[in-house]
């Protein structure tokens, strides 16, 4: 690893230290006549930046501890997608809102239907997404889009910001959830709609505002209902969700409380496939290699609150706390791809029931040392998750279930040839404790344009592991490791932004295995400490009223385990830099623009026995591409038309690069038509994803590792019509 990255930052850092100054106000703009009064910069755990022009991303988000920064105020980069556009957009779920950001490719879990975000070429789990700030809140494998206010995509590591992630995921990024809020106007909203084959669906969002004067106290409530076949074949899915938000806020106090239910269950889900020696052409996008008898159900109950208060004009203390209780039932058959096109499968099944608790606590001081604006923050974290487990699998030969051209559905197999635990009563099988402390000090020189950001956190992360049979405690893990960061960031003009950053992410450690490739390892046992990712990032930001977007270089070094000469050792690397460009906002008064692009150059280095050095890591494309327009047409107002493009680069599907999987292109298309029928405003939208129905293998993997292939989602219509009322 090179720590000594962190030297250029240090030293941006504090060239300025003397330089004579006043900070930056909170606002986003002052009037030229108005003075500066205060001299930090603060940002409200609570409050939301305003949108950007045009509506469809927002103006700043949540930088962790640090709270919701403005984009150019922030010396880190993130893209923040509001409800606006996920409602015209018709998302489903976070996946599709995702699909608009050329940093975020989306993917599937390992041996299950969780959505996975692949983001600077790591995996980020949708188990590690948080709420409000919160890890581990957040249904485990699927957030319908109806929850959400905002999605608030941070770009890179962010374990001082965050603490760890739980899952052990994020070295490439972060995505917050923001929920939904009571509008200033009283909003009456029902959506009925209709998708692909037969799949329907109502949504009822109600909002309102309380307070003689000032509307203080807001409440929010969605209710959804999906069922139907979607447009794989055979594929059926069921959704059911209600959700209710609360906040208030007055002088001193801001508080939300949110409240949420999802029951969501998909019979014949299409797996993944996991290629052998060949990688084959992609079948049709309609088709389903699942089993009949398969199915996927969840049940989260979640929940979360979040204050901040104002003791003094100087000093702001916050607190939330969250918690979900899950359960979930699946029936999986995930597909061998042999070498002859057939493909092959076992039964699998598994139950998992989860209890999570997760809070935070942190003060904000407002000081100044002669010219110099300070911010002290000052923030502990913890994290408990118990799950209780069990699983049952067919016979690990397998059965045959056609070709990858030609799915069959066979009988079902007896599920009794390596059983864990009792389906019916599962056991504790895994408990996680996380715990941290951070500190960090925001200055600020020169006026507010110079803004330095110094600080670091201490993480414990404990794992434990039961047997599924009787309980006992099997193995555990507790070691701590700290984490730096140092932020600049300098304001060139009223329009550009520099900014550079130095920041860890932080994986849990391994513990040496007994044996490896039929050899015993000589350290087995051995419990290491957590795994540490170094990123350095360089950039520049754009605002230039209605239209904005960033340019940045970075470079992740991660370190990864190898075993050499019998012993195992964590001092493996992988190394991701790359450049990302992103714009957005309005270009012209009638057109609105997200787009950009991202190269990535993810580079396997120090390996076992160096065998793939220099090789890329499975399931980083080079280079990744999104544009997405909307256009509203002054002939004939209230008609609004959009497109969005995406492009994948190849990716390849085994360790030693002999695997590849063909570049992949899409095309979407939507129109929406705003029309008021007495008091009552409507709004028709239509929408086809994958307009060419281009059939291509869209990830490969997610799980570190592994190389298994989802296949793209077919050509799919969509047509809703919104009423308010």
């Amino acid at each position: 690893m090179n720590s000594p990255k962190i030297t250029l930052v240090v030293i941006a850092a504090f060239m300025s230290a003397n330089i004579p100054a006043h900070a930056q106000t909170e606002q986003n703009k002052l009037d030229e006549d108005q003075a500066i009064e205060h001299i930090t910069v603060t940002a409200s755990q609570v409050n939301l930046r305003d949108s950007f022009a045009g509506g469809q991303v927002s103006r700043g988000g949540r930088a962790g501890i640090l709270g919701n920064l403005d984009m150019m105020e922030s010396p880190f980069n993130s893209t923040n997608y509001t409800a606006e556009l996920i409602r015209e957009q018709q998302a489903k779920s976070v996946a599709d809102v995702l699909q608009n950001d050329p940093v975020v490719r989306v993917a599937k879990g390992f041996g299950n239907f969780q959505e996975l975000y692949v983001m600077r070429g790591f995996p980020v789990y949708s188990d590690d997404m948080t709420y409000n700030g919160l890890y581990g809140i957040l249904p485990r494998q699927y957030v319908a889009a109806e929850l959400l206010e905002r999605v608030e995509v941070f770009r890179g590591a962010s374990a001082f910001l965050n603490g760890a992630s739980p899952g052990g995921s994020g070295l490439g990024g972060s995505v917050n959830i923001v929920p939904k809020r009571a509008e200033e106007d009283p909003l009456n909203r029902i959506t009925l709609g209709y998708e692909a084959k037969g799949h329907v669906y109502g949504v009822v969002d109600v909002s309102r505002r309380f307070g003689e004067q000032d509307n203080s106290t807001g409440i929010r409530a969605n209710l959804v209902k999906r069922n139907g076949e979607t447009s794989v074949e055979n594929q059926d899915r069921d959704l059911s969700v209600a959700s209710i938000g609360l906040d208030h806020k007055d002088e001193n106090l801001r508080v939300s409380l949110d409240l949420g239910f999802q029951d969501h269950q998909v019979d014949a889900p299409r797996p993944a496939v996991t290629p052998s020696n060949i990688i084959y052409e992609a079948p049709d996008s309609e088709t389903n290699f699942a089993q009949n008898w398969t199915y996927s159900n969840e049940w989260q109950l979640f929940g979360a609150v979040r204050g901040e208060y104002d003791f003094t004009d100087k000093v702001t203390g916050w607190a939330a706390y969250g918690f979900r209780n899950g359960e979930e039932k699946n029936r999986f058959a995930n597909p061998t791809l042999q070498d002859n096109g057939n493909i092959r499968a076992y039964r699998f099944d598994n139950v998992r029931n989860e209890d999570v608790e997760s809070g935070e606590i942190g003060i904000n001081i407002d000081v100044k040392t002669g010219p110099v604006g300070h911010t002290l923050i000052s923030s502990a974290s913890v994290f408990s998750l118990e799950a209780e487990n069990a699983y049952a699998f067919s016979s690990f030969a397998r059965f045959d279930a056609g070709t990858l051209y030609h799915p069959e559905t066979a009988e079902m197999p007896v599920a009794d040839a390596f059983v864990g635990g009792d389906l019916n009563n599962p056991l504790v099988t895994e408990k996680t404790e996380l715990a941290s402390i951070a500190l960090a000090d925001m200055l600020s020189f020169n006026d507010g344009k110079l803004l330095v950001t110094l600080g670091g956190r201490y993480q414990n992360i404990k794992t434990y592991t039961y047997d599924y049979n009787s309980g006992d405690e099997q193995s555990g893990y507790d070691e701590s490791q700290f984490t730096p960061v140092v932020g600049v960031v300098y304001k060139l003009s009223e329009q550009f932004s520099s900014y550079a950053n130095y920041i860890e992410g932080l994986l849990p450690g391994d513990v040496a295995p007994a044996s490896s490739g039929g050899e015993a390892v000589e350290n087995a046992g051995e419990v290491f400490d957590p795994y540490r990712a170094e990123q350095v990032e360089v950039g520049l930001k754009y605002d230039a009223g209605k239209f904005g977007g960033s340019v940045s270089l970075f470079n992740t070094a991660k370190q990864t385990s190898v075993i050499n000469n019998n012993v195992f050792g964590t001092d493996g690397e992988q190394q991701n830099q790359g450049l990302e460009l992103s714009l957005f906002g309005m270009p012209a008064d009638n057109l609105r623009v997200i787009g950009g692009f991202t190269w990535i150059d993810a580079e396997m280095k120090k390996t076992q026995d160096g065998l793939l050095n220099g090789k890329t890591a499975i399931g980083v494309p080079n280079v990744q591409a999104n544009v997405n327009v909307e256009w509203d047409v002054t002939e004939l107002p209230g008609l609004t038309l959009d497109a969005r493009a995406a492009y994948t680069s190849e990716q390849y599907a085994s360790a030693d690069n002999s695997l590849e999987v063909d570049a992949s292109n899409r095309f979407d298309v939507g129109a929406r038509y705003n029309i008021f029928a007495g008091m009552t405003d409507i709004t028709l939208r239509a929408r086809i994803d994958n307009l060419f129905n281009n059939h291509y293998w869209a990830s490969v993997g997610g799980f570190p590792g592994s190389n298994y292939l989802v296949l793209s989602e077919p050509r799919t219509l969509k047509v809703s019509a919104s009423f308010n009322f």
